[in-house]
């Protein structure tokens, strides 16, 4: 088993070493599909359930911010950061500059099965939609230049080093570190940085009793649907082949997001008296997150108490974020994104192993490995966080980062797009 799941993900750190001979039709046609599963996680999905989720104002803001960082994450990509994430490894810190621009990434080059045309995509659609996540926590009060400033930044200066640190031959990799499709890398970077954001830009006017509510939920609801079918390939679609791996991925994705979405409804429903359809899909996006570390390291039972530990433990941290601390992030990134990868991060140490259905796990067994897991997530979120407050507060000498309140009560449709979403 650990063959089947480690071997591509390994061969596919070096992209340019294999040859055509070594091409698997089988894995190209499953890692193609993939590829489009997860950029269809963000345009349309995640795009959709943002932008539902604001005020009838700030929608067309959403979707813009969501449709031009695809398009400039994907540029940026090409430019330097798959080789910073994936070039040759200095120091296990930081890939070197070989692969700029694609350099040397050929027809014939292959990652191994699949070629590395088609890993440079899978893991771009990955580059994509980490800042787009994030664009929950600041939504309706960031200024659209200032976010297309800091999320270039942000992908060369954090993302791409954290990615190199986990699955591109870098220190966390070496250390043992299990992360199989992007608890840290993608989760807990997007929500820390979501976090640190909303802190920086300070609570929306009003917040917290006269903020919007959703304006348009059939829009989130269909976003969310989207979300949960495009996240297969996100999961599955990291054991880089079709294999048993990527079968039993996909299978406790979906248990895991079935139970997430059933423990918030429940526990909404004994709180408040009725459930939402809100907290039903945020429970459902909950549980998602939560299991995409160990999506590849567990099984049927590990996606079960994964699934019920994200639902109640995301919908705990939502209150705890705004009711409590009185954060506002605005469509609970950190709480949802963030505390779930920590959660999934931590349990995938204990889920792992053999008896619970799990692949198995090193010599020093679950205290080894969840130590490991408790030291990476606290490196990611200590460089994370830190490099993300200054990029903040550089990006804000440059360009400011919030709106006025003037312009905010206008909403950014108008402000900054010179358009509304609705014309009724």
């Amino acid at each position: 088993m650990k063959k089947i799941l480690f071997v591509p993900i390994i061969l596919g750190l070096f992209p340019i070493l294999g040859s055509a001979q070594d091409l698997d039709t089988g894995d190209t046609s499953w890692m193609l599909i993939s590829t489009a599963l997860v950029l269809f996680m963000t345009l349309p999905g995640l795009s959709l359930f943002y932008a539902g989720l604001v005020g009838r104002r700030n929608v067309l803001s959403v979707l813009m911010q969501c449709f031009s960082i695809a398009c400039l994450m994907s540029i940026l990509w090409v430019i330097c950061g798959y080789s910073l994430a994936f070039g040759n490894s200095v120091n296990g810190y930081i890939g070197d500059l070989s692969l700029v621009f694609l350099n040397g990434i050929s027809f014939d080059s292959t990652s191994g099965t699949i070629p590395t045309t088609v890993f440079v995509m899978f893991q771009m659609t990955f580059a994509i939609i980490t800042p787009a996540l994030m664009v929950g926590a600041f939504a309706e009060r960031m200024r659209f230049s200032s976010m297309l400033l800091f999320t270039s930044l942000w992908l060369i200066l954090i993302y791409a080093p954290i990615t190199h640190w986990v699955w591109g031959g870098g220190w966390l990799g070496d250390l043992g570190f299990r992360d199989f499709a992007g608890g840290a890398v993608v989760h807990l970077t997007a929500g820390s940085a979501g976090l640190i954001a909303a802190i920086v830009m300070g609570n929306r006017s009003g917040f917290p009793s006269n903020t919007l509510p959703p304006h348009n939920l059939t829009m989130t609801v269909t976003g969310a649907c989207m979300l949960w079918v495009g996240w297969f390939g996100f999961n599955a679609g990291s054991a880089v082949g079709a294999n048993g791996g990527a079968g039993m991925a996909m299978l406790v994705t979906h248990i895991s997001a079935s139970l997430a979405s059933l423990t918030w409804m429940f526990i909404e429903w004994l709180k408040y008296g009725k459930p939402s359809v809100l907290g039903i899909v945020t429970g459902m996006v909950a549980g998602l997150a939560t299991i995409t570390p160990a999506s590849g390291y567990v099984g049927p039972l590990g996606a079960i108490v994964i699934g019920i530990s994200a639902g109640a433990g995301c919908f705990y941290a939502t209150q705890f974020i705004k009711q409590t601390l009185k954060i506002d992030d605005s469509l609970d990134v950190f709480p949802v994104h963030g505390i779930g990868a920590l959660i999934g991060l931590l349990l995938t140490a204990i889920f792992s192993s053999a008896q619970y259905g799990g692949v198995g796990l090193d010599e020093g067994g679950i205290f080894s490995q969840f130590s490991i897991q408790v030291f990476g997530s606290i490196v990611t979120l200590v460089w994370c966080g830190a490099l993300s407050y200054i990029l903040l507060k550089i990006v804000n000498s440059i360009i400011p980062l919030r709106v006025s309140e003037d312009e905010e009560s206008k909403g950014l449709d108008v402000v900054l797009h010179e358009e509304a979403g609705y014309n009724l």
